[in-house]
């Protein structure tokens, strides 16, 4: 069992706040992703877990136990670095066992839980092998194995897929998924990757300059974003926001002509939220629909992306068909698939329900 509680958990350096008062509860073998942008607190978040840095102001719960004194090694709590954090001078094994041994684990002890790490990361032909002698990948299940041979309650991974290229991201993103699978422990991964967030978590927690913006699966973040914020970090290409105004039951961009989206909320002013899907290109100027020109064009194989200019200056996306192609500067008009778009306040930015 391993169930987490923060309450109120602010981090202060000298005179600059960090972190506003974080309120979060996670349960027994969930995955949570902290996401967020670079310097919004989600690695600083994750050092107090660990306890490498003192709390602030707040109290960390681990089962119901008070943590804000315990030390790092008494908190079965389990780290993995950003930068592997390997000993250049040993060898595989050794780097897995140091950790083991330091708990006082028996010989016999230390080898089973080494075959077994090693087993479930395939690591088990380099064992012998410096980490100078492998590669990102391997030294990243390097990294994993030695925090896995200690049998934590809690594993902590702070991007430890950003020093690796696409392929292999892709590659021990999968391992990292079986091997909650396998073990079942709480993880908590931290990533300024969306993509991460979406493929491995059952919870995601979106951070913003010390705050917490939404807490909920990928699901929820993507369909029902609180604010414009997650709206705008959550999903690829990103949503469009476009100030509108009410003109009946269409909505008016500035010098730009008006659409119709379906039932919108009543509000004079909103902020239409709109993501690739839900945009459709006509050709020429039509009289029904935003005016816009073509930018350019992403071709990804399966589906392309059209990236065009509305006459207010906002750019907005839309998945065509990869067969489907717009010429740069091309007039277009736009139309929104009916009942896809969302909704935001022009004030505040929150989410508006019709």
């Amino acid at each position: 069992m391993a169930r987490l509680s923060l309450r109120g958990i602010k981090k202060r350096f000298k005179t600059t706040d960090v972190l506003h008062g974080i309120d979060l509860e996670i349960g027994d073998r969930e995955f949570v992703v902290f996401v967020g942008p670079s310097g919004c607190g989600k690695s600083t978040l994750l050092r107090l877990i660990a306890g490498l840095d003192p709390i602030s102001e707040g109290e960390f719960f681990l089962n119901d136990q008070r943590m804000n004194e315990v030390p790092p090694s008494r908190r079965g709590i389990a780290m993995v670095f950003q930068s592997y954090a390997l000993y250049p001078h040993m060898d595989v094994y050794e780097n897995m066992a140091f950790g083991a041994r330091l708990m006082g684990l028996t010989k016999a002890e230390v080898e089973s839980r080494i075959a077994e790490a090693a087993r479930m990361l395939r690591l088990e032909p380099l064992l012998q092998r410096k980490p100078r002698e492998l590669s990102g990948g391997q030294r990243q299940r390097v990294a994993i194995g030695r925090a896995l041979v200690r049998k934590p309650e809690v594993f902590l991974l702070d991007e430890p897929l950003s020093n690796l290229d696409a392929a292999l991201r892709s590659e021990v993103r999968l391992e990292i998924a079986k091997l909650h699978r396998d073990i079942g422990g709480t993880m908590i991964y931290v990533t300024h990757d969306q993509v991460e967030a979406m493929t491995l978590a059952d919870k995601i927690v979106v951070m913003n300059s010390g705050r917490i913006e939404q807490v909920g699966s990928p699901r929820e973040l993507f369909e029902t974003p609180a604010n414009t914020f997650v709206a705008t970090f959550i999903g690829s290409p990103r949503m469009t926001l476009v100030d509108v105004t009410r003109d009946g039951e269409r909505l008016a961009v500035a010098n730009g002509g008006s659409v119709a989206t379906g039932a919108v909320p009543d509000a004079p002013k909103l902020k239409l939220g709109l993501r690739p899907d839900a945009v459709r290109l006509h050709r020429g100027q039509g009289s029904e629909g935003l005016s816009a020109s073509v930018v350019y064009t992403e071709y990804l194989g399966d589906n392309a992306y059209v990236y065009a200019r509305l006459a207010d200056g906002t750019l907005i996306s839309a998945r065509t068909a990869p067969n489907d192609l717009y010429a740069p500067d091309e007039a277009v008009t736009v139309s929104v698939e009916p009942g896809s778009a969302h909704y935001f306040s022009a004030e505040d930015g929150r989410r508006l329900t019709t």
